[in-house]
């Protein structure tokens, strides 16, 4: 049992380095209710994160298309050392009763991620939260804002980020996303 624990803490603790790590399990917050996920499709820009190991460049945006009536396709890019970077993943509504919890995954080996929309108004802005649970000792935190243009109104940034806190979600680390010059890039 110990060298299992240890097998696990050093696959992780690479990935946790770049994360916001936290005691306990991942929080129950409240999503948007009633969402509705053919609006949520489109164009979205990353406004704030929390850090992201996978996630380190600028000019940050996911493109969503629906496939069925409860699953996308979603293609990520950001510009990275000058280079822009594209990833292809899929998403599925995992459970028809709460549809803003979606799953996301950018591979065909791993388990959709969870990928919850806590507040939309599909026009404007999204926030986005995920959270893996490391064996219920700690967790790992993802939180994103998103717009549909590539700012926001610094009032409608805090109003967000208050959101999260309201649902026990630390961002006190929460960055800014460069989303200057893009349009030159891509």
């Amino acid at each position: 049992m110990k060298s299992s624990f240890v097998m696990v803490f050093a696959f992780i603790l690479p990935i946790i380095r770049a994360q916001v790590p936290h005691w306990g399990p991942c929080p129950e917050p409240s999503v948007q209710l009633a969402f509705n996920l053919k609006q949520f499709m489109g164009r979205w820009f990353e406004i704030a994160k929390l850090p992201a190991q996978f996630e380190k460049g600028r000019c940050i945006e996911d493109n969503f298309t629906l496939t069925t009536e409860n699953s996308f396709r979603v293609s990520s890019s950001e510009v990275l050392k000058g280079e822009i970077r594209k990833i292809d993943g899929t998403g599925v509504v995992q459970d028809p009763k709460h549809p803003a919890k979606l799953g996301m995954s950018y591979s065909y080996v791993l388990p959709y991620s969870p990928y919850w929309i806590l507040s939309t108004d599909y026009v404007n802005y999204a926030l986005v939260y995920s959270c893996t649970d490391i064996l219920r000792i700690f967790h790992v935190d993802f939180a994103w804002i998103m717009g549909r243009t590539r700012t926001l109104p610094e009032a409608t940034v805090w109003k967000a980020k208050e959101t999260f806190m309201n649902n026990n979600i630390d961002v006190s680390r929460m960055t800014a996303t460069k989303q200057q010059g893009c349009d030159k890039t891509l």
